[in-house]
């Protein structure tokens, strides 16, 4: 292990409890504090004393998939960080401005949008996630499993995530059991459009 590490665990930036009634707080506590603390862990365990130590964690994910420790826990680590940003307790409704209008270009409205990414979510077979992501041709939704993303080379939609949505059982499992598509209904209502639209090029 190196002397320093190298990624840490972001903070939320607001309580666990903060996403009631929409999200738990076990679940919230459970999820950051121990799943996120580990892919964290041990991302920074597979990365000490080689190359990739000191890249970001982008750089990592595009160039090292054949390293299963490193796919793994950097996917884990990289698609945490962003799931927590995507969502505020102001979250839901509906987003505006250019992110209003890409959505409608590529979906032809928001309800389109949410049906597809929520078809995405609901059909992931087993443990994964779902995107939305900017590509060359607009924005396009899909998903991957375990924790894959589509910053790695061929996987997903292969563009820039905007949205991910985590549909590993232990996101949802202690508050809504095996109602995936309860869970996915509650997350619109925490989903933090200015954050999503932030990451548009």
């Amino acid at each position: 292990m190196s002397r320093f590490m190298t990624f840490e665990l972001p903070n939320l930036g607001y309580a666990y409890d903060a996403l009631e009634p929409h999200l738990d707080a076990l679940t919230m506590e459970i999820h950051h504090s121990k799943h996120h603390q580990g892919y964290t862990n041990k991302l920074n365990a597979a990365i000490a004393g080689t190359e990739m130590e000191g890249k970001s964690i982008e750089d990592i994910l595009a160039s090292h998939m054949d390293n299963g420790a490193v796919r793994n826990n950097g996917g884990g680590f990289y698609n945490h960080t962003l799931f927590w940003s995507s969502m505020s307790p102001n979250g839901g409704g509906a987003p505006t401005g250019d992110l209003a209008a890409a959505i409608d270009a590529s979906f032809g409205d928001f309800t389109s949008f949410q049906q597809a990414f929520a078809q995405a979510a609901m059909t992931r077979f087993g443990s994964g996630w779902a995107w939305l992501c900017q590509t060359d041709s607009g924005l396009e939704i899909c998903s991957t499993p375990n924790q894959d993303n589509p910053l790695m080379t061929g996987i997903g939609c292969g563009g820039t995530p905007l949205l991910g949505l985590d549909v590993w059982e232990h996101a949802y499992y202690k508050k809504f059991g095996p109602g995936r598509g309860d869970y996915i209904a509650a997350w619109w209502n925490v989903v933090d459009w200015g954050a999503v639209a932030s990451r548009m090029n």
